[in-house]
């Protein structure tokens, strides 16, 4: 199937992560050109921007002049914003504490609640115009099964994805106005990748149980979705949350 992503610019967030790069590298495979963004990981990013023909540029969630700023710049090397993918994420590891949740201190759980859901909506309108402009777009947000699910220790990163949730299903009714835009989440669930293993270790059968698969996906296997969302084949998937999960 050809998915109409040759020669388009799709701007990959977060790229350098277990789930990042192999977004990144999904695009590239077919045709695009992608924009990885990095963090502070710039050696891994460059290196991989030189792996798939890609571009590299900084940009931080809680950086309220970096969604402009990126923007600006993909769009003076590129002259056009096709794709977004909001992948990059801010977990405050201080705030993912199971213990009571109202004992957190403010300054954690907003270190939580505010880049996540403000990094994406601050990127998403800095795209909004170009997209507008060429009467094409397609936003791809990618959320978390906690914010459906549930998990002690998750409440403030849930809050966070269960607000993107929300936000892109208006913003599919706006864009859509204005030609073939379309704004989608893809919701994850627990995702076996290079960064994670310290995590996956400590699963239990009981959460495998849950899984019909009885196990849980690699990052290369969500990519295959993503990228179809985000791809010109898809016209007729818009507004949705869509779990690639393995069915849990």
């Amino acid at each position: 199937m050809d998915l109409g992503l040759e020669g388009r610019t799709v701007i990959v967030t977060g790229a350098t992560g277990g789930i990042g790069r192999h977004l990144a590298r999904g695009f590239a495979a077919e045709g695009a050109n992608v924009v990885l963004t990095y963090h502070s990981a710039k050696e891994a990013a460059e290196e991989l921007a030189k792996e798939i023909g890609g571009q590299a540029v900084r940009y931080a969630l809680d950086e309220p002049a970096a969604a402009t700023d990126l923007v600006r710049e993909v769009l003076d090397r590129t002259g056009r914003v096709d794709v977004l993918v909001n992948n990059a994420v801010q977990w405050g590891g201080d705030a993912l504490d199971e213990g009571p949740f109202e004992a957190l201190p403010d300054e954690h759980w907003l270190s939580v609640v505010r880049p996540n859901i403000e990094g994406a909506i601050r990127l998403s309108r800095a795209v909004a115009p170009a997209m507008r402009e060429r009467r094409f777009g397609r936003l791809v947000h990618i959320s978390s099964g906690i914010a459906t699910s549930g998990m002690a220790g998750g409440e403030y990163y849930g809050a966070a994805k269960a607000a993107l949730h929300g936000f892109s299903r208006s913003v599919a009714f706006n864009l859509g106005r204005d030609g073939d835009i379309i704004s989608n989440v893809v919701m994850l669930g627990l995702t076996r990748t290079d960064t994670n293993k310290h995590i996956v270790e400590l699963v239990d059968d009981a959460y495998l149980a849950l899984s019909p698969l009885g196990r849980l996906l690699d990052a290369a296997e969500v990519v295959g979705p993503i990228v179809y969302l985000g791809s010109a084949a898809n016209t007729g998937v818009n507004g949705q949350v869509v779990a690639v999960t393995g069915g849990s």
